[in-house]
């Protein structure tokens, strides 16, 4: 009788309907740990539809719902989730708020122009001056924010002009000079574009002038020496700095673009993880390609995990790329070569064996709860 029951039991759980992605995402805030991490799992695997109910469920569900949703989007790193985010930034709740600025950072990597846009489309309607400082703190982050601020020079609103000539001074990016020069002939703006003009001249004249007298260097050690002192003298520059050392990457002298590697790294803005990833593949010098990867690890972006599963058999690769692969944010994209890790962990060079343990014990972790997840939902069912 009671092997009958357990039969029939089990037909109907296999019978019950599975639930949808939109009953899932909403247990992200389920009071249970088990439904939480469920809920999860099915947003990382659940791809573009996962993404399309989690902006659904920013339009709709509770402030708290929003939040998480937020978060997920981060973790996602769907481009499309970027327009709701940045509408997010108008909710009525400050938490959410708050939590729609934070996955905008976290995404700042992979905005589109289209986010972007909206974002500063929005930033002339905010007149909450702690709202407009933080957009604006986001527009420092984001890699495609330029063109849209350079096109609101040209907006038939002057108020609008002046808040864009106001932030493109703040950031100071060379890809602005262009739109700058053309802002010359508006009164709106004249003053505030050529002092953005004037700052950008004078950061692409230090840097110019400190490469120049670095390649004027001679002697292994006495270049190296050099090397780092040109690093902690620009390293202050910051930001602004990044679309020149970026242009500094192909430079002619090995020595350059070994510079401009290290800074590069230390700034740690997303926009340098493409051309130092270029660097890493093609260039000959084995310096280079070595702070270019340990300037990719120090910005700790997704993109270039298999370019250091490639320079692992390199030797004077490997520990950099191990120390780089141990750095990683997102954790999860490095599930694929667990085996690999395990193998490393028995490794004669010990710098390698810890970082490679390192990252088998956060997978480990993660595939626990995973377990303890379904393990759960399981006792339920039965």
């Amino acid at each position: 009788m009671l092997i009958v029951l357990r039969v029939a039991a089990s037909v109907a759980v296999e019978a019950m309907p599975k639930e949808s992605l939109e009953t899932l995402i909403a247990e992200l805030v389920h009071e249970e740990d088990w439904r939480r991490m469920r809920a999860t799992a099915a947003c990382l695997k659940g791809g573009p539809k996962a993404v399309e109910a989690l902006v659904q469920v920013l339009e709709t569900g509770s402030a708290a719902l929003k939040m998480e949703a937020a978060g997920m989007l981060a973790r996602i790193k769907d481009p499309q989730g970027g327009v709701p985010l940045v509408r997010l930034l108008k909710d009525e709740d400050a938490s959410v708020r708050k939590a729609g600025a934070i996955a905008l950072e976290q995404m700042a990597g992979v905005l589109d122009q289209a986010a972007a846009a909206v974002l500063v489309a929005d930033l002339h309607e905010l007149k909450e001056e702690g709202q407009r400082e933080s957009v604006i703190g986001l527009l420092g982050l984001i890699p495609t924010a330029i063109h849209p601020l350079c096109a609101l020079l040209k907006h038939p609103d002057e108020s609008a002009r002046r808040t864009a000539a106001d932030i493109l001074e703040h950031l100071l990016d060379s890809r602005s000079a262009d739109a700058c020069v053309d802002a010359m002939g508006d009164p709106v703006v004249r003053d505030v574009a050529i002092q953005t003009l004037k700052k950008l001249g004078a950061i692409r004249e230090r840097i110019t002038t400190a490469f120049d007298a670095l390649r004027e260097v001679e002697g292994a050690s006495e270049r190296e020496e050099a090397r780092m002192a040109t690093v902690i003298d620009l390293l202050g520059i910051g930001r602004p700095s990044v679309e020149i050392l970026i242009e500094y990457l192909q430079d002619e002298d090995w020595l350059v673009r070994e510079a401009a590697a290290d800074l590069l790294g230390k700034i740690g803005d997303v926009r340098a993880v493409e051309p130092l990833m270029e660097r890493l593949r093609a260039d000959k010098d084995t310096g280079v390609k070595e702070l270019a990867i340990k300037s990719l690890g120090l910005i700790g972006d997704a993109r270039p995990v298999e370019l250091y599963i490639e320079a692992i058999p390199l030797r004077p690769l490997r520990t950099l790329a191990m120390e780089a692969l141990a750095k990683v944010k997102d954790v999860e994209v490095l599930r694929s070569h667990e085996g690999l890790f395990e193998r490393l962990k028995t490794d004669r060079d010990g710098l390698v064996s810890y970082n490679a343990g390192m990252i088998v014990d956060k997978l480990q972790a993660m595939a626990m709860q995973a377990a303890d997840g379904g393990s759960h939902e399981e006792g339920e069912d039965e």
